[in-house]
């Protein structure tokens, strides 16, 4: 039965509509996004077998291009409009960072560094610059490495914090791995740079280790 004789408070887009997108289950999301099902299956049938292929619905997010296009029902078209809408999303989350913004909200910082890092396939590390009254100067990437570890240098991270003008830092890095729980290596790192930024009275606020779906806080953790 193709969707458009279902009940109307079935139809995806129509419960997304008087109900909010939290109500939709994946597959129904997914359908709005794909609009049309193929052959004998609707939009919702074909995403609960896209789901079911890629094993969910970040697998599926994430994909690569040629990855993506090889499933039925997506290709290049879909695959663009795919990465223009996490690219809107990214931004939309940048903009509660903006600089010139106080940081209202730890939550806040956190949300975005773990969209900006959580899909790199190589390990980044980063640092949030904030000015006296933690107002946002900027997010330098710093560091690329591999999937095992990048080599952070404490020397640049000052350099770039003082080119920043910056009073206060957040630092951020990626666990390729998923498993966002901070080694010895992170908290031997973490006070090497917070003993060399209090040298030129810069504070490090927190460092965030953001893993698959988890992000660990070092400074809710009481590991400053």
């Amino acid at each position: 039965m193709p969707i458009t004789d279902w009940p109307a408070a079935e139809r995806p887009r129509e419960k997304l509509l008087a109900r909010g997108p939290a109500a939709l289950s994946d597959a129904e999301l997914l359908a709005i996004f794909l609009r049309t099902g193929c052959r004998g299956r609707t939009a919702v049938d074909l995403a609960r077998e896209l789901l079911h292929e890629f094993g969910g619905l970040r697998p599926l997010l994430e994909a690569e291009q040629a990855r993506f296009c090889r499933s039925p029902g997506l290709g290049k078209a879909k695959y663009a409009l795919l990465q223009a809408v996490l690219e809107m999303s990214r931004r939309h989350l940048a903009e509660t960072l903006q600089r010139g913004q106080p940081l209202r909200d730890p939550g806040e910082s956190a949300a975005y560094l773990t969209a900006l890092l959580r899909h790199r396939p190589y390990e980044v590390f980063g640092c949030l610059f904030l000015d006296n009254r933690h107002q946002v100067l900027s997010f330098n990437e710093l560091f690329r490495g591999t999937i095992n570890g990048a080599s952070v240098h404490p020397r640049e991270v000052v350099k770039e914090a003082l080119a920043a003008n910056a009073a206060a830092v957040i630092l951020a890095h990626n666990h390729p791995s998923g498993v966002a729980e901070p080694s010895q290596a992170d908290l031997a790192l973490t006070r090497r740079l917070r003993d060399a930024l209090a040298l030129v009275d810069i504070r490090v606020l927190d460092h965030l280790i953001i893993g698959d779906g988890e992000t660990v806080s070092l400074a809710s953790r009481g590991l400053l």
